[in-house]
């Protein structure tokens, strides 16, 4: 069981006791300081919510939509919705911020809120370390009876959202519906099932749906990793489709299975996007420290520049303002068009994918070809509440001090060709390892060298 209550918002697993666990006091105080917060900002005083399909998510959203009307708040609830769809609605109803009931890629047992500012994004990391002294100091006042908040539901975001995709001058509507796409998708039991789905319809597509019933009961792991998505595979091929797509709970990530049933790749979602775009227009292109180097290969290709950041939604889309990329994300399936909106979305990602595809004409596997191909392995290490983890990277950084590094976010360590990145997770209490070579081998190699000497450091 696990609380954590960070700048990136309050997650935690359903159950048990306070303090240890996600429990009805903590959903409290942390509304109320995010309230708080907005009201000291001197925002509108409305907030938009919504909800992936996860068991607790209902029970969660009525909590937090009570609180902010005793804070004060005008509540716009979404209801069942996905993470990009509430960063549109904030933008679209001119409210002072957000709240996404979600635990993005966690087990059905987490639920957690993910805090928006006034434009739809993310909050800064100081306005979430002002949210957190909040909560600490307990210093939140609540409304008196005359001006407790109102509340109104907002129907038909969904839509609305999948009609500004269709928009889009970089998505090619009539040479997708042309290809008359046959597209297996794997739900998750989420709101996938109410998003990608119509999306693909109104594309043109030919759809064929696993797992999607809204019902919260994951039907495997919900992070969508080649792990976990073997039924989507053997769907593929099964039904001779022309591609698969899966998303996590809350719709932010996606990645592809091609018509031979192998992984198209969640950290080339955002290569293949951003080649495509960077066809369209030159520009600059943003990644955080843990994605593939074929970005940066890609967009040299193209003459266009690329840009690193630190590891989380908010710093990719500081750096992208930042630069002025035109195309950006994360390489764990999240893309980021700022054409649409400064934030991960599955669905546009899904519809510029299909639009790459159309232009390609020769299948999502030889798609796939086309680009650089290097092998990314990803581990982690428990953390024990002792350590010292800035001790730890001091270490590693005088034991590899003869290679090139970037300290920006944990450490990160050039090897020839190949790059290896240690850092803290904002999310869970381990320490991430990325590793990145031509090869399995050598990427596996990095891993557990590094591995071996953070046990030895540690003891």
């Amino acid at each position: 069981m696990a609380l954590l209550k960070t700048i990136s918002g309050t997650r935690g697993t359903i159950g048990g006791r306070v303090g240890n666990n996600l429990t009805a006091q903590d959903l409290v105080e942390s509304t109320a300081a995010f309230a708080q917060w907005l009201l000291n900002e001197k925002q509108n005083p409305i907030v938009v919510i919504g909800r992936d399909g996860r068991i607790s998510g209902e029970l969660v959203s009525n909590l937090v939509s009570s609180t902010l009307r005793m804070m004060g708040i005008k509540v716009l609830e979404l209801g069942l919705s996905t993470t990009p769809t509430v960063e549109i609605a904030v933008q679209q109803e001119g409210a002072g911020g957000g709240i996404i009931i979600t635990a993005s890629h966690n087990p059905k047992e987490w639920n957690a809120l993910k805090f928006l500012n006034a434009e739809g994004e993310f909050i800064s990391e100081e306005s979430g370390q002002e949210i957190l002294r909040l909560i600490s100091q307990n210093e939140v006042s609540y409304a008196t009876v005359d001006k407790l908040g109102g509340t109104d539901k907002l129907v038909g975001y969904i839509q609305k959202h999948i009609n500004l995709i269709l928009s889009l001058p970089a998505v090619k509507l009539a040479a997708i519906r042309e290809q008359q796409f046959k597209v297996v998708v794997d739900c998750i039991n989420s709101t996938g099932a109410i998003s990608i789905i119509p999306l693909l319809e109104q594309l043109g597509c030919e759809v064929i749906g696993l797992n999607d019933a809204v019902n919260g009961r994951f039907a495997h792991n919900p992070e969508p990793l080649p792990a976990h998505l073997s039924e989507l595979a053997l769907a593929v091929v099964k039904n001779k489709a022309d591609l698969g797509v899966a998303v996590d709970p809350d719709v932010d990530r996606i990645c592809f299975v091609s018509e031979d049933g192998e992984m198209f790749g969640e950290e080339y979602t955002l290569v293949a996007v951003a080649d495509y775009i960077l066809k369209e227009k030159a520009g600059a292109t943003v990644s955080n420290l843990s994605s593939t180097q074929a970005l940066r290969k890609i967009a040299e290709k193209r003459g266009s520049t690329y840009h690193a950041s630190a590891v989380g939604e908010v710093h990719v889309v500081k750096k992208m303002k930042e630069v002025g990329a035109i195309i950006g994300g994360e390489g764990n399936g999240g893309i980021i068009y700022p054409a649409l909106h400064y934030g991960r979305d599955a669905m546009v990602g899904l519809a510029l994918f299909l639009s790459a595809l159309s232009v390609y004409g020769k299948g999502a596997a030889n798609f796939r070809r086309t680009f650089p191909n290097f092998i990314m392995v990803k581990d982690k290490i428990e953390l024990p509440a002792t350590a010292d983890l800035d001790k730890l990277l001091l270490a590693l950084r005088t034991k590899y001090t003869r290679y090139p590094q970037n300290n920006e976010d944990g450490l990160k360590i050039f090897i020839d060709d190949n790059w290896l990145h240690l850092r803290r997770s904002n999310t869970e209490p381990i320490i991430r390892i990325y590793a990145e070579a031509e090869t399995e081998t050598v990427a596996l190699n990095l891993v557990n060298k590094i591995k071996a000497d953070v046990k030895e450091i540690m003891g």
